[in-house]
């Protein structure tokens, strides 16, 4: 009995924690789903947000490219695992545009 009641509070910190971790996330991730697979700060099944901004610091054609690849998906960039498309029909470029401006920020 005492392990399930310790088992359901840690259960219940982690939600608490990944909810706030969630909320540092701009509302255009949260509203694409984009945090069931990224964080700023470490890698899930994608790369971490931070990761990607330092890779890009610096390179001035790389705003329009990472909202490309945000908007289609795509892979081979880091790792094997494809990115699936968030705006296929490119009817969410604002959102595409603003997540790709925070994430290039991070590394500032």
């Amino acid at each position: 009995m005492k392990s399930i009641i310790v088992s359901m509070t840690v259960a219940a910190g982690l939600m608490i924690v990944g909810s706030a971790m969630a909320t540092d996330m701009p509302p255009a991730a949260q509203k694409n789903n984009c945090t069931a697979c990224h964080a700023i700060d470490k890698k899930l099944v994608g790369p971490a947000w931070m990761e990607v901004s330092k890779k890009y610091k610096g390179d001035a054609g790389a705003e329009a490219r990472l909202i490309t690849k945000v908007s289609k998906g795509g892979s081979g960039n880091w790792g094997s695992m494809p990115m699936p498309a968030n705006d296929p029909a490119g009817k969410k470029q604002a959102d595409m545009k603003a997540l790709v401006q925070f994430i290039l920020g991070l590394a500032k």
